[in-house]
């Protein structure tokens, strides 16, 4: 009897092997979280404090630009330059697209500049795509408060809310491409519905704007009501990647004119919003002027992104 049984265990196993597919598929890897994706732009930024490329962990396939302009890894100037990382780091970290942007304070050689670093991995959570913007002073970036990244990020962008109060991705996205409407229209932002909250603000390279307490020009203090007019020198906006951290509230976006700005350079910014309860809270800016070939940063628009 357990010589029969012993059999009927061998011939059942025979067979399972037989029905399964000669080419069964693997089992897809996990998708890089929240925490790793974070560490994925800490890898990039060590690798850059500690002069040494090869610790990025990079696809490939990896595209590298750094201030617009397309280059090897190792051919990247802040892999040289870069001394030391300061407090200030804001993540913006998106899961669902496997990409996260994060505006850091470093030191060059001592001296204190702002980085804006953009990752996006591939499926087997190499990096596949690293952008590097960096603004070093006014003439970079036309407004540069470097005093205010000396400590942490802004507290409004950092301030989960509460699940109920988070709209779906797709209605945040609505809800941030009121602004640049509002900057192609020129006029207000209320004069096209923006959903700004009562005690919204704006900061643009570490400066106040808009919002309660600005003191940069008559009217700023209201920033639904405040002018657009400067804008019509500028030039419609181009909405070149969309970027939205689900679980923070924030979608950030890269901008760009297409009008020629001051020193016939055009304006860029990655322009983030905090999105919730069906307002904007907070606005934040890192700013930067490029050359009008570079104004996209050497990237193409983002596939699927509508235009305001």
């Amino acid at each position: 009897m357990r010589l029969i049984l012993a059999l009927c265990l061998v011939l059942s196993s025979a067979a399972a092997v037989a029905a399964k597919p000669a080419h069964a598929p693997v089992q897809a890897a996990l998708a890089c979280d929240r925490e790793c994706l974070r560490g994925k732009v800490s890898e990039v930024l060590y690798a850059l404090v500690d002069h040494d490329a090869k610790k990025v962990p990079a696809a490939a396939n990896l595209r590298v630009t750094e201030d617009g302009v397309e280059k090897p890894l190792d051919k990247v100037g802040l892999v040289r330059t870069v001394t030391k990382l300061r407090g200030y780091r804001q993540d913006i970290i998106d899961d669902r697209a496997q990409q996260a942007v994060a505006g850091v304070m470093v030191e060059e050689s001592g001296a204190p500049i702002l980085l804006v670093v953009r990752v996006k991995l591939d499926a087997a959570q190499n990096v596949s795509e690293l952008e590097l913007v960096t603004t070093r002073s006014r003439t970079d970036g036309m407004i540069y408060n470097i005093d205010a990244y000396s400590g942490a990020p802004a507290e409004g962008m950092n301030l989960p809310p509460r699940p109920d109060q988070l709209a779906s991705r797709d209605e945040m996205i609505r809800i941030a491409m009121f602004y640049p409407r509002g900057l192609s229209d020129a006029q207000t932002f209320n004069a096209i519905g923006t959903p700004f909250a009562k005690d919204a603000f704006r900061l643009e390279n570490g400066a106040l704007m808009a919002g309660p307490g600005c003191k940069f020009a008559p009217g700023c203090e209201d920033i639904g009501n405040q002018s657009l007019a400067i804008f019509k020198t500028l030039g419609r906006v181009t909405v070149r990647d969309i970027v939205v951290d689900e679980r923070m509230g924030i979608v950030i976006m890269r901008l760009s004119w297409n009008e020629r700005g001051p020193g016939s350079d055009r304006l860029t910014a990655w322009e983030m919003f905090k999105i919730y309860g069906g307002q904007i809270h907070m606005v934040q800016a890192w700013m930067r002027v490029f050359p009008p070939a570079l104004d996209l940063g050497g990237w193409p628009i983002r596939e699927g992104i509508v235009q305001p």
